[in-house]
């Protein structure tokens, strides 16, 4: 086991150094100077679109609205890689790696703009669910005329986040449930026991489609995210003298100017961009397939949505762990990292019990980021297939994977993690490169109507040059343009 992780690791630094690192932050740089900011220009607009009224549906039932579909990916990014992911990331990285985690999800929220607008675009209606479905593996076909690519791109995904994201997250769960229960987590029966558990929850979870997971993920995430933001806040409130230092120290850390834990500039840029990407996924190609989901007038509207949950993945939740651990000046490097770390920060500054809370609280994130994961997969093994028995064979899978996982060594899985994750990236960024272009028309267009004083509305007819848009074509007497104030 050791020999497969030291290959991983090795292979892992050579793609994400001397490739995807590039790739990552020139992408969003580009689609920043592109769209002038739309990521800061923007930002009030993303809290307006957040609260638009779902619509009915096709089937008449209840639309995903845009906030559905914000929870829907926010469960699949507001996990692990919040809790035990930024603790890694601070371990292997120093607190400098922290910097490079914001300065990925600022630059990385213009990527999440293009990919989740490309996606609404291109989405396609799923009459079984009454829904809609879509993605990279979709856009990648219907613009790019490349199915092949769409179903390179969907195998990785399925791959990535409902086998070996979903075993990060099991494994997450039975690592802190383990160091909470003390004595009983140390007996042999008690990792396979959570692994079952899991299972089935999450079994009872996802047969319901998408509607019933937009239901669950609307309950428990921002359920999860207030619990721990309190949380967090008690222990920066209770340890507010440390703030001033911590801040320094990520600064500095940073730029090299000091070294924490072997945390040399080098290490911390590549460990915040890698936990970074984790965490907020942004041009991994994730959220739009929750992102297509929604029934809303205009894509950009949802491309707008996504990019704030970039900003509510790290610049709020990551950056609260960051400081749980850090205020409570740990000694970095030793054998305490990940999901333990963070609970031992917990529990030098709030006691005991606040480690039996985070067993909780990660349960929530990384149950509903299980959820989300799962909807990726499903969503893409539409898009290879329609035999009827493959989805039930999935979905076997990823519960047997889930039980697994909560077996498995915690190395392994987080660096297995990486390559597929990076490989997913490396294929959806070279996609939405060349798309983005349109992209950002819609976006002059959904700008040009908001200065008009409206609620924007797209239909296929404002750009006759595009092929492969199916959804947009009529207008809905639900999507005419009204006026609206702010």
């Amino acid at each position: 086991m050791d020999t497969l992780d030291s290959v991983i690791v090795d292979v892992n630094d050579v793609f994400w150094t001397y490739l995807l690192i590039p790739l990552v932050v020139g992408a969003g740089l580009y689609f920043t100077l592109r769209s002038k900011g739309v990521q800061i220009r923007l930002l009030p607009e993303m809290f307006r679109v957040l609260k638009d009224r779902p619509v009915q549906g096709a089937d008449g039932k209840k639309a995903v609205s845009s906030f559905g579909a914000f929870t829907i990916s926010a469960a699949a990014r507001v996990g692990t890689g919040n809790i035990a992911g930024v603790a890694t990331a601070i371990t292997l990285g120093g607190p400098g790696a922290v910097f490079w985690m914001w300065m990925m999800a600022i630059v990385g929220a213009a990527s999440a703009f293009v990919e989740s607008t490309l996606a609404q675009l291109y989405k396609v209606r799923d009459p079984k669910h009454g829904t809609y479905r879509g993605g990279p593996a979709y856009y990648m076909q219907r613009a790019l005329k490349a199915r092949w690519l769409g179903l390179l791109f969907a195998v990785t995904i399925t791959v990535t986040f409902g086998f070996v994201f979903n075993a990060v997250q099991s494994n997450t769960i039975a690592s802190v449930a383990s160091g909470s229960f003390s004595g009983i987590g140390d007996s042999d029966w008690f990792a396979p026991a959570v692994g079952i558990a899991l299972s089935v929850l999450l079994a009872l979870a996802v047969f319901g489609g998408v509607r019933r997971i937009s239901t669950i993920t609307q309950v428990l995430v921002p359920l999860m995210a207030v619990l721990y933001l309190v949380l967090g806040l008690i222990v920066v409130v209770l340890n507010i003298s440390e703030l001033p230092r911590v801040i320094v120290e990520i600064r500095e850390d940073a730029f090299g100017v000091r070294e924490v834990a072997g945390g040399a500039v080098g290490v911390a840029i590549q460990q915040g961009i890698r936990r970074g990407m984790f965490s907020n996924e942004a041009g991994l190609g994730s959220a739009p397939n929750a992102g297509a989901t929604a029934e809303v007038t205009h894509p950009v509207k949802q491309g707008l949505v996504q990019s704030l949950g970039v900003f509510f993945d790290t610049l709020l939740i990551c950056t609260m762990t960051a400081f749980i651990i850090l205020t409570t000046n740990p000694t970095l490097g030793g054998m305490r990292q990940g999901a333990d770390l963070t609970q031992d920060a917990l529990t030098a500054s709030l006691g005991g019990w606040a480690g039996h809370v985070l067993t909780l609280i990660v349960f929530m994130l990384a149950f509903s980021s299980m959820i989300g994961n799962y909807y990726y997969g499903e969503s893409n093994i539409e898009f290879m297939t329609a035999k009827k028995w493959v989805l039930p064979g999935y979905r076997a899978l990823v519960l047997l994977v889930v039980f697994l996982g909560a077996l498995g060594s915690v190395s392994v899985v987080w660096n297995l993690a990486d390559v597929f994750m990076g490989f997913m990236a490396l294929v959806n960024l070279l996609a939405i490169l060349p798309l983005s272009a349109i992209a950002f028309r819609l976006m002059n267009d959904y700008v040009s109507q908001r200065r008009q004083g409206l609620d924007p509305v797209f239909t296929r007819d404002r750009m006759p040059d595009l092929h492969g848009v199916e959804c947009w074509e009529t207008p809905r007497t639900a999507e005419q343009p009204v006026r609206v104030t702010g």
